[in-house]
């Protein structure tokens, strides 16, 4: 039976994007060991990703509209290996230094497996993604299948295996296909411009203001804080709260100290809801929850913000059905109407991005086939500049999950006109957990 290899339009969206922006969201995830690593446990571990998720490429359309398609990669992918041992408190630079290195989910390597020995006998391994080979959830499943051994066997045809005649004939075929979805989608489209349009104009305005700064790549400043999973549960509990709406005041009270607080004194959250399903193959299978919280609140009470994070994923399926409508367009969209829509989203009501993966499964954090003592996940985005980060007005990213009896929060912060630094970050977390009464580690800048 022939494998249907059409990207969704959710996931085309996503290449073109980073296409148009020349940088693009990346999935990371960090396992340290106290110890060091089984190599050849780390090597069927890198076999066994193939055999999933991150066993695919993006292969454009014969149509300069039509629909990309995923194809078989198979490149063998490499396992990069420090020669060079560094300090246990340098394990977090590190892992930013992974991020920094080429990934391109259609000419390849869509994805990066790297150890780093460390000089107290210890190792670090990190696993880096394209958000447009696998979002957040899409990552954990590859993990879990490649340490249980589970072959996904996408069906996937290897690259360039149509003839350009077939290619061009198979494409404009599926794209007069189309032709009702763009149809119905252009009135979708209009439907949230209509709906949209007060924080439309608002966001025009703000990325129309280019504020100063430079085109140097970089990685924001990031932190990583872990705590006791028992000691946050108490804390949440204590409050009225649950583990995620803990995870939500943190990034709230975070939102207040770094300046993304509205006129109002609220902040604005928002976090991706997964609707993946047995099976989905999509890369990016998900929408986005938005919720306004008070930041002085949550310090004391967060019954408040668990009911109204309850009700926003409840709105989240209308939401989906909202946002969605006009994606068929996404093949047709101007890459300058792409670079628009970056600066026209981000830069409205300074939202702080909240990502909880939770409770991850027990095989997630055996990579070499052994338990890591340390296991964190985070979203980032490489290759950004100080110019852009101002111009869309900053950044405040969360990333969580929970494994080993810890609870891991990555902050990623960038605030505009002020001095940002690892260091500087670190003693904000380090305020937030005492505002919290939590004690934790906080890693990240080298002391």
């Amino acid at each position: 039976m022939r494998v249907d290899n059409t990207l969704a339009y959710i996931d085309q969206g996503s290449f073109l994007g980073l296409r148009a922006l020349g940088r693009g969201p990346i999935v990371q995830a960090v396992w340290v060991y106290d110890r060091g690593v089984d190599m050849d446990g780390l090597r069927r571990f890198r076999r066994n990703l193939a055999k999933g998720l991150f066993g695919r490429r993006i292969e454009r359309s014969a149509l300069p509209f039509g629909r990309h398609h995923w194809v078989a990669d198979a490149a063998l992918q490499s396992l990069d290996l420090s020669v060079q041992e560094r300090p246990r408190g340098d394990v977090w630079n590190w892992a930013d230094t992974c991020l920094g290195a080429p990934i391109d989910p259609e000419h390849g390597p869509g994805w990066r497996l790297a150890v780093q020995p460390l000089t107290d006998g210890g190792a670090a391994v990190s696993l880096v993604v394209s958000h447009s080979i696998a979002d957040g959830h899409g990552l954990v499943i590859a993990v879990t299948d490649a340490v249980n051994g589970v072959d996904r066997n996408l069906g996937y045809p290897p690259p360039r295996s149509r003839t350009r005649r077939a290619a061009l004939a198979q494409d404009a075929r599926q794209t007069l296909a189309a032709v009702p979805q763009m149809v119905a989608a252009v009135a979708a489209s209009v439907r949230v411009a209509r709906a949209e349009r007060a924080e439309l104009a608002t966001s025009f305005k703000a990325a129309g203001d280019v504020p100063p700064g430079d085109d140097e790549p970089m990685v924001a400043p990031s932190v990583v804080v872990f705590v006791d999973a028992a000691q946050w549960d108490e804390c949440a509990q204590r409050l009225g709260g649950t583990a995620n709406s803990l995870f939500c005041g943190m990034a709230a009270r975070l939102g207040q100290l770094l300046g993304r607080v509205g006129p109002d004194g609220r902040v604005n959250l928002s976090w991706p809801v997964s609707e993946r399903t047995e099976g989905d193959t999509r890369a990016n299978a998900l929408v986005a929850a938005t919720m306004t919280a008070d930041p002085d609140q949550v310090l004391t009470d967060l019954t408040v913000v668990r009911a109204d994070m309850k009700r926003a994923l409840s709105e989240s399926a209308q939401t989906s059905v909202r946002m969605t409508g006009p994606l068929p367009l996404t093949p047709l969209t101007p890459r300058v109407v792409l670079r628009r829509l970056e600066g026209m989203v981000l830069s409205v009501n300074s939202p702080i991005g909240c990502s909880n993966m939770g409770d991850l499964d027990p095989a997630f954090g055996r990579p070499d086939g052994t338990d890591a003592d340390y296991v964190m996940m985070r979203g980032a985005e490489p290759q950004i500049t100080s110019r852009v980060l101002n111009r869309i007005g900053g950044q405040l990213v969360l990333g969580g999950c929970r494994s080993r009896g810890r609870v891991a929060v990555s902050v990623s912060s960038w605030t505009v006109g002020q001095h940002n630094s690892k260091e500087a970050l670190r003693e904000v977390v380090l305020k937030v957990l005492a505002d919290y009464g939590l004690t934790g580690t906080v890693e990240g800048p080298l002391s």
